[in-house]
C-alpha cells in the first residue's frame, strides 16, 4: 500500500508540474506593451538637418535598419519640404494639425486629424504642414527610412491615395460581424498580401469595451481623443491622450473607456481578425 501511495504521490506532482510548465509556456507567448504619449523620447527625422527636420520618434521597431516600423512625426507651422523621394513605400495618419502631401505642382489638399494617405517609393512629392501644432503617425513595412533626391525616382507601380477624414467610409455592429459593440465604427484602410493590414476605429462617447485580439502581431495608435486603459495584464489604469501606443501578442484583452464628451479614434495594425466587445 505505501508503495502505491508513493507512486500517487510522483504522479501528481509530476502533472502539477506539466500544467505549471504549460502555463508558463503560454504566458511567454502573451506580450503587452504601452506608451504614453508623455513619455515619448523625440529625434530628428534628418538627423543631419537638425532643429530643421521634423522630429520624429519610434514607437515600434527601427526607423534606421531593414524593418517594418511605426513612429510619429511632428511639423512646424509652416513647414514645406523641397521636392523628393523615399526609398520604400509609407503610409500615414494624421493624428493634429493640417498636412499637404502630394506631387509638387499639385495644388494644396490639407487633411485634418484622422485622415489616411500612402506615400509610394520612388514617387516624388512635397510635405507640408499648416497647423499651429502638426503631428502624424507614419509606417513602413521595411526600412530603412531614407529622404532622396527628385532626380532618382522611380516608378514602382504603387499609386498614392490622399484620403480626407470626410471621405472615409465607416461601418458599424450591424454590417461588420466583428464590431459588436452598439455605436462603434470600423473603416478598412489597406491590406498586405492578405497577410496584415490597417484600420480605424471609432469609439463613441462613454464607450465601456474591451478590443480582443489574438494575433502575433497587434498594434495601436491613439489617433484623436484620449483613453483610459488597463490590459488583461496589468490591473493599473493608464491615461491615454492622441499618440499614444498599444501593443500585443497572443491572447488578449485590451479594456478601454472613452471617458470624454467626443469619440476616440484608434489606428490598428494586425496580422489577425480582432473583436470590439
Amino acid at each position: 500500500m505505501g508503495k502505491i501511495m508513493k507512486f500517487s504521490i510522483k504522479t501528481s506532482t509530476l502533472s502539477i508540474a506539466a500544467i505549471l510548465i504549460s502555463f508558463n509556456t503560454f504566458a511567454s507567448d502573451i506580450n503587452s506593451k504601452v506608451v504614453s504619449a508623455d513619455d515619448i523620447t523625440w529625434g530628428y527625422l534628418n538627423p543631419l538637418r537638425g532643429e530643421l527636420s521634423p522630429g520624429a520618434a519610434n514607437l515600434w521597431g527601427d526607423r534606421t535598419k531593414d524593418t517594418a516600423t511605426g513612429m510619429l512625426v511632428r511639423f512646424k507651422k509652416g513647414f514645406e519640404s523641397p521636392p523628393h523621394i523615399h526609398n520604400i513605400t509609407y503610409r500615414g495618419v494624421v493624428i493634429d494639425g493640417l498636412m499637404h502631401n502630394d506631387d509638387p505642382s499639385a495644388e494644396k489638399m490639407l487633411l485634418p486629424s484622422g485622415s489616411f494617405w500612402t506615400q509610394p517609393a520612388g514617387e516624388d512629392h512635397i510635405t507640408a504642414a499648416n497647423g499651429e501644432s502638426n503631428l502624424i503617425y507614419l509606417e513602413i513595412d521595411s526600412g530603412p527610412y531614407l529622404v532622396q533626391p527628385s532626380a532618382e525616382k522611380f516608378d514602382n507601380g504603387e499609386r498614392p491615395l490622399n484620403l480626407h477624414r470626410d471621405n472615409i467610409v465607416w461601418l458599424n455592429n450591424h454590417d461588420l460581424h466583428d464590431i459588436k459593440a452598439k455605436g462603434v465604427k470600423s473603416s478598412f484602410l489597406w491590406d498586405r498580401n492578405s497577410t496584415i493590414g490597417g484600420s480605424m476605429v471609432k469609439l463613441p462617447v462613454g464607450y465601456d469595451g474591451t478590443i480582443y485580439s489574438q494575433a502575433s502581431e497587434f498594434r495601436m495608435v491613439v489617433i484623436s481623443g484620449e483613453i483610459k486603459y488597463r490590459s488583461n495584464q496589468k490591473s493599473d489604469v493608464k491615461n491615454l491622450a492622441a499618440g499614444s501606443y498599444i501593443e500585443s501578442t497572443g491572447d488578449f484583452s485590451h479594456n478601454i473607456t472613452n471617458p470624454t464628451d467626443q469619440e476616440v479614434t484608434i489606428y490598428i495594425r494586425t496580422n489577425a481578425k480582432y473583436q470590439v466587445m
